[in-house]
């Protein structure tokens, strides 16, 4: 059995302006629900180091049914669904209110040896801990019913020592919140509220780690509408080396008026 369920509080730094959880903190509660959910298993992080191991998140598609808000109490529950060749798992993570999924999301991991982080088998007694079970689909994101293509913009910044995890990169969900920066400031640039973005999906493929203090490029672009007319955004992640660190693909819209405006405000550059 994998199946567990229990508290995640969401942070009070976790919400914006609007009294509602950006993206990438919901991220961070996900990620957290998949330790808890591992640990559960007997499988916390320092044995993970003892054993000279680690899971690396490959992809991740998140779907938001509908945004969090402040003072919501929340649940993980979360299930392994795929466990290949004792080195690729799928874990399956629902974010819940009253019982109701508010976020639903996949992650693909692979298992690493550390420090190296080179793919590698997993021992038995890790893998007969994580018993593969069906609770529910894998997360897609929504399909692009309408294309479109926006001028590609750039977003430059230097990596903060700070931002760094235990695996001596940056954290999965910072890439979340890179993406959203720079689709803040295109919104904020075309005179906007850079703070009216509403999360619908998204999907990142990691592809390289960003370590401190490298230079980091987001190149963000508009690719069309979703059945609801929201904007579909690709964003590439690069290294300084021009390296390609991740691949992500979102979905989003204003909360005033919709993803006409911010389909408006990409198209114009």
């Amino acid at each position: 059995m994998s199946l567990e369920e229990f508290d995640v509080a969401l942070p009070r730094h976790a919400f914006g302006p609007r009294e509602t959880a950006r993206a990438g903190e919901v991220w961070r509660a996900l990620q957290q629900g998949a330790v808890i959910g591992s640990s559960r298993r007997g499988w916390p992080p320092a044995r993970y180091r003892e054993v000279g191991a680690a899971f690396v998140v490959r992809t991740m598609t998140v779907r938001h049914h509908r945004e969090t808000a402040y003072g919501e109490l929340t649940r993980v529950r979360t299930w392994v669904s795929g466990f290949q060749r004792e080195m690729f798992s799928t874990r399956q993570l629902r974010l819940l209110v009253d019982g109701h999924a508010v976020t639903s999301a996949t992650q693909r991991w692979v298992h690493v040896r550390v420090p190296d982080l080179k793919p590698a088998r997993a021992c038995a007694e890790l893998v007969s801990a994580f018993v593969v079970e069906e609770h529910g689909e894998s997360v897609a994101t929504p399909e692009v019913v309408e294309s479109l293509e926006g001028p590609a913009q750039r977003l430059n910044f230097a990596a903060w020592h700070t931002w760094m995890d235990p695996l001596a990169h940056a954290n999965h969900p910072a890439y979340v919140d890179w993406a959203d920066e720079a689709i803040a400031r295109r919104i904020a640039a075309a005179g906007g509220n850079p703070q009216g973005v509403v999360a619908h999906a998204e999907t990142v493929t990691f592809r390289s780690g960003v370590r401190a203090p490298e230079e980091v490029t987001v190149q963000s672009q508009l690719r069309g509408r979703d059945a609801d007319g929201n904007a579909v955004i690709s964003l590439t992640i690069t290294g300084h080396d021009g390296r390609c660190c991740a691949d992500v693909l979102v979905v989003r819209s204003l909360a005033e008026g919709g993803g006409a405006p911010l389909v408006e405000a990409l198209s114009a550059g």
